[in-house]
């Protein structure tokens, strides 16, 4: 095991972006399609919030090429420090945004802009967080370790919906769409101050140092990557596909999808997926350490397996109405996502060597947010739009576990296996 100083820094840069992440998700679907989208203007509705949503995803590579280059050359640590402070900001920001109401068009702008930003930062702060920790490990807990970056996404899922759904219940429907939203965003400062503070504690992870004592850094990895490890990037970006785009179902769609279509009230949705939130902050971890003892790819496909299954029965579940029934759906769904999102980061970054592990790991993480997270909540809408059938919702998930199935097969196996320099 790491200390929990190196966990807690390792944890808190991807918990503050999934938090404004699931914030955004949650308010899409409640909120912003009337305050900065209203439905008198031709740019309207839940899909174009949803569509701002990818915004985030699309700056992603930016941010893999800009800070993945920093992170193997100037380190880990400096990149972290870096990122969490324009994450910090830009949320706050979005926090303090006047709506359409009193700035036009100015105001959706403003919005889309921010969102970019904040998806450049998470571009350079997923690896960097996962390396953190990843690289102080020994073999044989790599991939427990590794997975405290990905516990992140579900802490800030469970924080995110727990603290609007209080509010939701404190405050009128008149006040949540007035001022109430902008609370969750402000008190992002909070954890960023936090996770500054702790950041600034920890040194330089030793792999990285000692290839920069021996001065064997590359100048510019991330042409390196391309040149030398372009097999093993589409394979660790394919990885990700399914998981993308189950994760989009469950912590964005699904919100849209009980409130819009079956008219569950805001309070049951958010409570449906905070519980999931739960089970999936709370499993992450061992599923990460699951695949320390049986290999990366047996539990990965086993998720995969699963998540096909299960993308038959979901929407079955949901339109029975029943909440406990919902609760469950919904939960064993997070559940699912953590038996491939767990050995995720381990496998993805052991695809690389120390010295381009940075740029290889932040692209391989990035570029399949374009075409699968990214789109997905959008894609989902559309779909329901076009079809008004949830079987061509289930059809779209299994396509995208179908490919991450390829790339699991095609993949080697990297548990327990040495780093390669």
């Amino acid at each position: 095991m790491i200390s929990g100083r190196i966990a807690a820094a390792s944890t808190v840069g991807t918990l503050l972006e999934y938090y404004d992440f699931a914030v955004y998700n949650s308010l899409a679907a409640l909120v912003f399609n009337v305050i900065f989208f209203p439905a008198h203007d031709p740019l309207t509705g839940v899909v174009l919030s949803l569509a701002t949503f990818a915004v985030g995803y699309l700056a992603r590579p930016l941010g893999s090429v800009v800070f993945g280059r920093l992170g193997d050359t100037r380190g880990r640590r400096f990149v972290l420090t870096s990122t969490l402070i324009v994450m910090g900001t830009t949320t706050v920001l979005i926090g303090l945004l006047p709506t359409y109401a009193s700035a036009g068009i100015g105001a959706p702008v403003a919005l889309v802009a921010l969102r970019f930003v904040q998806g450049a930062a998470l571009g350079g702060e997923w690896a960097g967080a996962v390396l953190l920790s990843f690289e102080h490990s020994p073999t044989d807990a790599r991939g427990l370790n590794a997975a405290w970056a990905q516990m992140g996404p579900a802490l800030g899922t469970l924080l995110a919906t727990g603290f609007i759904a209080t509010i939701t219940y404190l405050l009128t429907p008149d006040d949540f769409q007035s001022w109430g939203w902008r609370i969750p965003f402000l008190v992002s400062v909070a954890v960023a101050g936090f996770g500054l503070w702790i950041r600034l504690r920890v040194k330089e992870t030793p792999i990285f140092a000692a290839i920069q004592s021996r001065q064997i850094t590359v100048r510019a990895p991330l042409g390196a990557v391309l040149r030398g490890y372009w097999r093993r990037l589409l394979l660790a970006g394919g990885s990700r596909i399914g998981p993308d785009v189950l994760y989009s179902l469950l912590a964005a769609f699904t919100l849209t999808y009980l409130t819009t279509v079956l008219h569950r009230s805001r309070a049951a949705a958010l409570v449906a997926v905070t519980i999931g939130g739960i089970v999936h902050a709370s499993t992450v971890c061992w599923c990460g350490g699951l695949s320390d003892r049986l290999g990366r790819r047996p539990v990965y496909a086993a998720g995969v397996a699963c998540a096909i299954v299960w993308a038959f029965a979901y929407f079955r579940v949901l339109n029975s109405l029943q909440p406990v029934a919902i609760v469950l759906a919904v939960a064993s769904g997070f559940f699912i996502h953590a038996l491939m999102y767990g050995p995720q980061a381990a496998f993805i970054v052991e695809q690389f060597p120390t010295r381009v592990r940075y740029a290889g790991a932040s692209l391989a993480y990035t570029w399949v947010g374009v075409i699968a997270g990214g789109p997905a909540p959008l894609i989902f809408a559309a779909l329901w739009r076009s079809t008004r059938s949830t079987l061509s919702l289930s059809l779209y998930l299994v396509a995208a576990l179908c490919l991450t199935a390829v790339a699991l097969l095609l993949a080697r196996e990297t548990a327990q296996r040495p780093l390669e320099d």
